[in-house]
């Protein structure tokens, strides 16, 4: 077949999905180019989605004045998170670095519309989250694709869905589904960060 991947480019995909990291730090200040911006925005847009409905949407922040305000979001549920835990743990958490806002030049969240298109949508009658999962395979392009052309990525989950829609101003049916941070860094860790730190061990494949 002639759309075959040549051995270059199996080893090329293979690398960016073993060397992807979650980032947090050791973002520089070098801007990221609109023209690369744009390619991971459409290997992002490109992903596959429940009936072809596409039902993300891409915010991108570069004010300082939004990100503080997000920020202040991961501070408080930073705090609230670590009550769950016991000590030495609770200790161990709060001294990780669990997100880029500040550093990362581009933020970007990412949402799910399930009115595009409207109601009705083939393959979510039954299962409703798969428009959900639909944006999740969009947040993987992005990330892999980010990772090609050198672009750190780190995902802020310790956040509260209803700041981020008070502070990017989201139509009351719109969910956040992933809060980024982009930009690039002086280096990618060789393995994530937690795996490093010994929070958790990396399972075998037998194992799940």
């Amino acid at each position: 077949m002639t759309d075959d991947f040549t051995e270059e480019e199996k080893r090329g995909f293979y690398k960016a999905i073993y060397s992807r990291r979650d980032v947090r730090s050791h973002f520089t200040s070098k801007p990221i180019e609109d023209e690369i911006l744009s390619k991971i925005l459409h290997a992002a847009h490109h992903a596959p989605s429940v009936g072809f409905s596409q039902p993300w949407n891409f915010i991108l922040i570069k004010d300082d004045q939004t990100k503080k305000r997000i920020k202040e979001s991961f501070q408080e549920e930073k705090k609230r998170s670590s009550q769950l835990i016991e000590e030495p743990k609770r200790s161990k958490y709060l001294s990780f670095k669990l997100e880029g806002i500040s550093e990362s030049p581009v933020n970007l969240c990412i949402t799910y519309d399930p009115t595009k298109f409207g109601p009705f949508v083939i393959g979510r009658s039954s299962i409703p989250e798969a428009g959900l999962y639909s944006v999740c395979c969009a947040i993987q392009n992005l990330w892999l694709s980010a990772r090609t052309e050198g672009v750190g990525l780190g995902w802020v989950s310790i956040l509260s869905n209803e700041a981020l829609k008070e502070v990017l101003e989201l139509p009351e049916h719109v969910i956040p589904v992933a809060y980024l941070c982009l930009g690039y860094v002086d280096e990618f860790a060789e393995k994530p960060d937690l795996e490093t730190a010994g929070w958790l061990p990396r399972l075998e494949l037998k194992d799940v």
